[in-house]
């Protein structure tokens, strides 16, 4: 029998296509990308933004360090080259979603231009929203929820985001907004009015 080279199923052409799967769900699928140190509420806002897209209609899927590094992704460390695959295969997951008209809302440190730009080449220029979480790197060691900070000033984590390890402010974020001196629903509130017009479904 003769072997087969590439793929052996090249069904592709013959899946429901992204935009059946959109009118179906009476929305616009899209990533929206949180960028921003350890601490600065990423998460926290992300949780808020999804049950707030949720409550309106919208199906979305949170993808973030936690649910994805203890699946698959839990053969990384952090070193340079595991970072970039780690942003790599995060971002061909979210273009899955995408091919089934969800929302996506991925929620990592990502801190250089580099990285971010991995992600988005992937994903697509158009379909990705890039929401800098600006809260500065004072209140985030302030707040050190997860001890991240402490353990970084010590040398107990080695190559840390702001403290060991640069963060580069992101070029070209089309929402910049810090989570300092305000309210969480005050924030996802202010997100979600910045995004409808990214998510939502265009007559024809």
């Amino acid at each position: 029998m003769k072997e087969e080279k590439g793929n052996i199923f090249t069904v592709f052409d013959e899946l429901i296509q992204r935009e059946e799967k959109e009118k179906q769900l009476k929305q616009r699928a899209r990533v929206i990308w949180f960028t921003g140190f350890s601490g600065s509420g990423k998460t926290t806002v992300a949780k808020g933004l999804e049950r707030a897209l949720m409550t309106q209609g919208f199906l979305t899927k949170l993808l973030d360090g936690d649910n994805v590094r203890a699946g698959i992704n839990n053969n990384l460390g952090f070193s340079e080259s595991d970072r970039k695959e780690n942003i790599r295969r995060i971002a061909e997951v979210s273009k899955l979603f995408l091919d089934g008209g969800v929302i996506v809302i991925a929620c990592f440190v990502s801190p250089t231009n580099e990285l971010r730009e991995i992600a988005k080449e992937i994903i697509g220029e158009d379909d990705f929203i890039l929401v800098h979480i600006n809260t500065s790197l004072e209140e985030c060691e302030r707040r050190d929820v997860k001890g991240l900070y402490k353990k970084a000033r010590s040398g107990e984590i080695k190559d840390f985001t702001g403290i060991s390890a640069p963060f580069d402010d992101p070029l070209n974020a089309q929402i910049t907004i810090s989570t300092e001196g305000r309210s969480i629903q005050d924030t996802v509130t202010e997100i979600l009015g910045s995004i409808k017009e990214y998510i939502l479904l265009q007559p024809n």
